[in-house]
């Protein structure tokens, strides 16, 4: 069975140029009917949409609703479909947040649509143009920190993964580039790091994704998950503050409350044992006492415990 779905994996087709474009111009079809509407209206809609999305990617659901089980094994079945409905109208609001950002967000008027917690001295770093790594997860609504933050004039880059469809691509980097914001593709990052460092750039990573084999394992929410060792390891040469940002809705608004939940500083990991375990553990731990604020807004749908230690595969076998 698995060699099957290796094979599948494998020989799966990639759209054509012309089937690209076309996604695209639908897409942007699509996009200049919803924009003929408040963003507000355009939410509620994104709800509805969410709904049925819970309702009918069944593989989808099955995977969020297991990890919502293993994450809080306390709570009682409605509160895990609730959760988990929730869920996927966050994640189909944030599509609409995306591309209605640069609609709506005007520097001038940034009160009508953010709130900030405990933000001033990452503020000052950045101001002061002290290199720094800033983190996040995908809870909330991750996208639109990168933004303001362009907006309001700080130089900062954005590791992200390219699209495959190279016409969206295009489309979604310019608008998230609009204001400031430079992004660089996840691929060729590393080239770049240390000039942006040096330069004393803020670079910003969503840290949440499973790493695979090479990763280090680290505990969230009761079970080992990969995490990719570069932001540790970058801190660690370049001596790096770690800034943890999240940003989360108020509900079902187009605002939201930007809040850094930890600032780690080189001072904290340098007599550890293990600064590189240290450091991923506790920029991990701080996600994920932001997440159980309102679990609602994080991406359950997501694979993030899909590698396993091999001790854990050991035991199992001898079981």
């Amino acid at each position: 069975m698995a060699e099957e779905k290796r094979e599948r994996k494998r020989h799966k087709r990639k759209q054509t140029i012309v089937e690209q474009w076309l996604v695209y111009v639908l897409l942007r079809g699509f996009l200049f009917f919803v924009f003929l509407f408040p963003v507000e209206k355009v939410l509620k809609f994104a709800r509805f949409l969410g709904r049925g999305l819970w309702k009918h990617y069944t593989r989808g659901r099955e995977r969020a609703i297991e990890n919502l089980r293993a994450s809080f094994p306390d709570k009682d079945d409605a509160w895990i479909e609730q959760t988990g409905i929730r869920s996927f109208e966050n994640l189909v609001m944030l599509a609409v947040d995306v591309v209605f950002s640069p609609r709506v967000i005007q520097k001038e008027k940034w009160e009508q649509y953010s709130s900030y917690k405990n933000v001033e001295w990452v503020k000052w770093m950045m101001a002061e143009h002290k290199p720094l790594l800033l983190v996040s997860g995908h809870y909330g609504n991750f996208e639109i920190m990168g933004y303001l933050l362009g907006e309001f004039g700080f130089d900062i880059y954005s590791i992200a993964r390219p699209f495959d469809n190279k016409f969206l691509n295009k489309y979604l980097y310019d608008v998230r580039q609009r204001k400031g914001q430079k992004i660089i593709d996840k691929k060729g990052a590393s080239e770049s790091m240390e000039q942006i460092v040096r330069q004393g750039s803020t670079l910003c990573f969503i840290a949440d994704q499973d790493a695979g084999k090479k990763g280090i394992f680290v505990d969230f929410f009761g079970r080992k998950a990969s995490t990719y060792k570069s932001i540790g390891l970058l801190a660690i040469q370049y001596n790096l503050p770690i800034g943890v940002g999240v940003s989360r809705r108020a509900g079902d608004k187009f605002f939201f409350e930007i809040e850094m939940v930890r600032l780690i500083m080189p001072d904290e990991w340098k007599d550890k044992d293990d600064p590189l375990l240290w450091i991923t553990q506790e920029y991990t731990k701080a996600f994920e006492d932001s997440i159980r604020k309102d679990p609602t807004q994080y991406w359950w749908i997501h694979r993030r415990w899909k590698t396993r230690p091999r001790d854990e595969k050991k035991l199992k076998i001898e079981n």
